[in-house]
């Protein structure tokens, strides 16, 4: 597996030099260009000025901000690259709390952590303490110019880091429209969800039970469409639905 970074876990005095693996690899890419249809040539992108209709070169090209209508403040690339976090090649480790306690609106990316030699005894001791606790530590890093905080927790064999997204970065779902607007839920209606929800249950959750049915209905057309086969487009009907009152639709689905 390819490392992404290299560096070190770091709490009181102890050092633990670990490596950082992309936890997830997304299948989900198969790789469309847009192209004329005309002739099927790949359509290129151009940096367009609307004032002088021209193309613009990237030597040419600034970077700025718009601070009122039409007025912008520049940046230069000194200024820029004063801004960015200096480079680090430690995780610095701020606090360990109880894994529950982080909200999963919170989760961004996952990565695993891996240790940089054979027989790493720090990582697997704290491997070990971070599982018989149920706790996650708390740390800061700087990956690729960029500052993260994240939790690092026991995982299967090894350590999981996740990296978290900012307090201010989270939307509120107070602006959600109607979300305040809760009607009166009758005892028949909670009673038959209650119903519905046991029918659906299940002791253990398998994420292998899913598949991305796009993706796969896709890759069978591409093989059918490279051996030349005829492909046989269906429309799909619709059918309009009676609408339903709620207790009768509960009804229905048990």
């Amino acid at each position: 597996m390819k490392t992404i970074w290299t560096g070190s876990i770091s709490f009181g005095l102890v050092n633990i030099p670990v490596r950082l693996y992309s936890a997830v690899e997304s299948q989900n890419k198969v790789g469309f260009r847009l192209l004329h249809k005309k002739d099927n040539v790949p359509i290129k992108n151009k940096r367009w000025c609307s004032k002088h209709d021209k193309e613009v070169s990237w030597d040419d090209i600034v970077k700025g901000i718009e601070i009122s209508k039409n007025k912008f403040y520049i940046f230069e690339k000194e200024e820029l690259q004063n801004l960015k976090p200096g480079k680090t090649d430690t995780i610095n480790i701020v606090e360990i709390i109880h894994s529950r306690q982080i909200d999963p609106i919170y989760f961004d990316h996952t990565y695993f952590i891996g240790p940089d030699k054979k027989n790493e005894k720090a990582y697997f001791l704290l491997k070990e303490v971070l599982q018989q606790s149920a706790k996650a530590a708390i740390g800061r890093f700087v990956m690729r110019e960029k500052e993260y905080v994240c939790a690092i927790e026991s995982y299967k064999n090894g350590l999981l880091l996740t990296t978290l997204n900012y307090a201010y970065e989270i939307r509120n779902i107070e602006d959600i429209d109607f979300i305040d607007n809760k009607p009166k839920l009758s005892t028949q209606e909670l009673e038959l969800a209650k119903q519905l929800i046991g029918k659906l249950e299940k002791e253990e959750f398998d994420i292998t039970d899913f598949k991305d049915t796009f993706r796969d209905e896709l890759l069978k057309l591409i093989k059918k469409k490279t051996k030349g086969e005829l492909i046989e487009v269906k429309a799909e009907s619709k059918k309009i639905k009676k609408e339903k009152n709620l207790v009768e639709s509960l009804k229905a689905s048990l």
